[in-house]
């Protein structure tokens, strides 16, 4: 998959291959929604995976909805993009999936690239107000698919409103002998299982990839230009 994305902005990274790999390995149908799409990366892989999916993205920089739509002609996925706030924007429908990578780093840095702040930081889509639209935004089994920081967890818990109910869970370690820095996170209305805790993602061993995360690049066999 070719990826336009822009020289200067905010690109996509390892998380967004993670989570892309641990929402591939469920059954995804349906009306499907993006949140904070960025470049369009994980909706468009989702979508070619799984191409009977209904998909929309929305995202609310101009820049990147840009690159969004260039990205879904050249790759020759439809999706439906929209180019607004997710929390102010009024859909006119609801989801069966909705996934997220979304911008859940504390505090700013305010001499940092404005594109790069807002799809960091978490003030720019709190995570309370962010939650409460997705549960609202779902079909009544619909699943919340996401990723956060791995130190958060307890807030996620906290957060998430019901009848939201984690089913998925599982964290990513940089290396074998590191703390966990991200949580990859399945969420269903309604759900009646027990948690479960996958096995854990370690993303290098020595200077390399693991071959976990080796093969999680080449899944999704993305090639980055940049403009």
């Amino acid at each position: 998959m070719i990826l336009y994305q822009p020289k200067n902005g905010y690109c996509y990274n390892s998380d967004t291959m993670f989570l892309y790999d641990f929402i591939s390995k469920l059954n995804i149908k349906g009306d499907v929604l993006e949140v904070g799409g960025g470049c369009g990366v994980l909706g468009l892989l989702i979508k070619r995976d799984f191409p009977k999916i209904n998909l929309t993205i929305i995202e609310k920089q101009k820049v990147m909805y840009d690159f969004t739509l260039k990205n879904s002609k050249e790759n020759n996925l439809e999706a439906e993009v929209i180019n607004a706030d997710f929390l102010e924007y009024k859909f006119d429908k609801k989801f069966s999936f909705i996934i997220s990578n979304p911008p859940f780093y504390k505090g700013t840095l305010k001499s940092e690239n404005e594109i790069k702040k807002i799809a960091r930081y978490e003030e720019y889509l709190p995570m309370e107000e962010f939650f409460n639209k997705v549960n609202s935004l779902l079909v009544e089994n619909g699943e919340f698919i996401f990723c956060y920081d791995a130190k958060r967890i307890d807030d996620i818990i906290k957060t998430l409103p019901k009848p939201l109910k984690i089913t998925d869970m599982r964290f990513m370690y940089p290396r074998v002998n590191k703390n966990a820095s991200l949580v990859m996170i399945r969420a269903k209305r309604h759900a009646k299982s027990m948690v479960k805790i996958h096995p854990p993602l370690i993303g290098f061993e020595g200077e390399e990839y693991s071959k976990e995360a080796s093969e999680i690049y080449k899944k999704a066999n993305t090639k980055s230009i940049k403009q």
